[in-house]
């Protein structure tokens, strides 16, 4: 079956979003039809022609990848070096950070980002198709749903504690690790904030001042960071505030960008009255993208909740911590190449141009496999040093030497996994790969993980094997899916969507 018949009919529904299609080029950064002609140019010998479309094609992803990369690893960092922080005060003010930031956090995280990529697919799509007024009504309609969204989500960082003592997780660990997360209560609305911005920017290829934006108030988070935990001495509550307070100072820098720069002009035009209209169906829209996203990141917070069972939790959740944070490191180079193929498949889709998505899938996945290769191998290199850099203990640093080799393997998946789910949102196939989700991770991993983790007494070793075996089989199905795919048929839900847009604006506010 093609991947097209398996694209989530919310997706393919109307949106009613009564605006014109813009007959004026973007400012800057538009992917012309070159690929596709060099691709469809028969006289050439294939050899050459493939040859030709790399070149243009890496080309194209590095211009979006790297800095794409620089944004979630820099915004990444700064989770990472809170937790640092947090580590160098107490063991077990390392197991509170890890388990508030990795156990409750991501939670959030997951929804957040999830919910995002709606933004992701319809945008991309849009601007592909030369659509660009519907990017602003899709970015302003996305924050309201989001912000709604965080209301929930802070109740539930209030009741961390109680949660996390009912989950089974030990008295002196929930307490410490609610002190953490209620610091953590403004970063939700932030994340609602970001995400729709970050998704708007790089759906028009515009990723660098994002990569400057994050540069900076890292610099400003590690200062800050270093004068509330040690000189002010607020401890966890301090490193979980400023962690806050600097994804807010992102979240203003980028809008201050697109309210100001001509690069947006076509694509923001103010504020809105339609970003309230439509909200059902886009929440439709936004629920399959959250249910595929929610599913992937809670599996990973699950497993640090398992681990919080083990016999001797604090050394499990600081040993599985350090690997998952590295993890989560390199992780971000493979977000990157997510992001771009995410755009790089929207976009041409939109345009009309089925060989070039194609095309694209092929090489985002083998730059970002060779890489997540090279990046094993240096942790199994350096796997008797790293956990020094979270915390002084030899037996920490014993256990985590000890998880490597499943770190490393879980780097090689890495590598593949996430760009597919960005070929997945470009296409629109949020829904479908939800149910590949449940059944990999929740129907396979977990219940593996834990069967390994305590009925064999592998502990954490047992409990990562099962996300490995999880994250594989997923791994191969959107292989499978993705081999399979009909771009041609691709091309035409994505041009079946943008018909459905209307033909009259509504007028704009400020």
């Amino acid at each position: 079956m093609a991947a097209s018949e398996l694209s989530s009919p919310l997706l393919a529904s109307s949106d009613h979003v009564p605006l014109p299609k813009s007959t004026s080029p973007p400012p800057e950064g538009e992917v012309s039809g070159h690929l596709e002609s060099i691709l469809s140019d028969d006289s050439l010998p294939r050899a050459r022609r493939m040859w030709m479309a790399t070149l243009v094609e890496i080309r194209l992803l590095v211009y979006l990848a790297a800095p794409a990369v620089m944004v979630y690893m820099l915004n990444y960092v700064m989770s990472m070096a809170t937790q640092i922080f947090s580590g160098h005060l107490g063991n077990l003010e390392l197991a509170a950070a890890s388990l508030g930031n990795t156990g409750i956090q991501i939670f959030a995280y997951g929804l957040m980002l999830g919910m995002g990529s709606a933004v992701e697919t319809l945008c991309g799509q849009a601007y592909g198709a030369h659509k660009y007024e519907l990017l602003g009504v899709y970015l302003q309609r996305s924050t309201v749903l989001l912000m709604a969204t965080g209301v929930p989500l802070a109740v539930i960082y209030a009741f961390s504690r109680p949660i996390l003592v009912l989950l089974g997780e030990s008295p002196e660990i929930a307490k410490a690790a609610s002190i953490f997360v209620y610091g953590l209560i403004p970063q939700i609305f932030a994340y609602a904030a970001n995400f729709p911005i970050q998704k708007f920017l790089q759906a028009q290829s515009i990723v660098a001042p994002s990569a400057y934006i994050s540069g900076a108030t890292l610099v400003m988070h590690l200062v800050v960071s270093w004068l509330a935990v040690y000189k002010l001495g607020m401890g966890l509550l301090g490193a979980s505030l400023v962690l806050s307070l600097s994804w807010w100072v992102i979240v203003a820098a980028q809008f201050v960008y697109i309210a100001t720069s001509r690069r947006c002009r076509n694509t923001w035009t103010g504020f809105t009255w339609q970003a309230f209209t439509g909200l059902p169906e886009f929440f439709r829209l936004s629920s399959a993208s959250a249910v595929m996203l929610c599913l992937e990141t809670w599996y990973f917070q699950i497993l640090v909740l398992i681990a919080g069972l083990l016999d001797n939790p604090e050394l499990a959740l600081d040993s599985l911590s350090v690997c998952m944070t590295i993890s989560g490191w390199v992780f971000m180079i493979s977000v990157g190449f997510n992001a771009a193929a995410s755009v790089r498949v929207s976009n041409e889709l939109g345009a009309g141009n089925p060989k070039s998505a194609a095309f694209s899938v092929v090489v985002v996945t083998v730059m970002s496999f060779i890489i997540s290769v090279i990046a094993a191998l240096i942790i199994l290199a350096l796997r008797d040093y790293i956990s020094y850099a979270f915390t002084e203990g030899e037996t920490v640093a014993r256990a985590v030497s000890d998880l490597c080799p499943l770190l490393a393997t879980t780097l090689i998946l890495n590598g593949i996994q996430p760009v597919l789910s960005g070929v997945a949102v470009g296409c629109g196939w949020q829904a479908f790969v939800a149910y590949v989700n449940v059944g990999c991770y929740y129907v396979v991993g977990v219940p593996l993980g834990s069967l390994l983790g305590f009925k064999f007494g592998l502990g954490a070793k047992g409990i990562w094997g099962g996300m490995i075996g999880g994250t594989f089989m997923q791994t191969l199905i959107l292989i499978w899916v993705t081999y399979r795919t009909d771009w041609n048929k691709e091309v035409a839900e994505a041009k079946k969507r943008l018909n459905k847009w209307g033909d009259t604006q509504e007028p704009l506010v400020s």
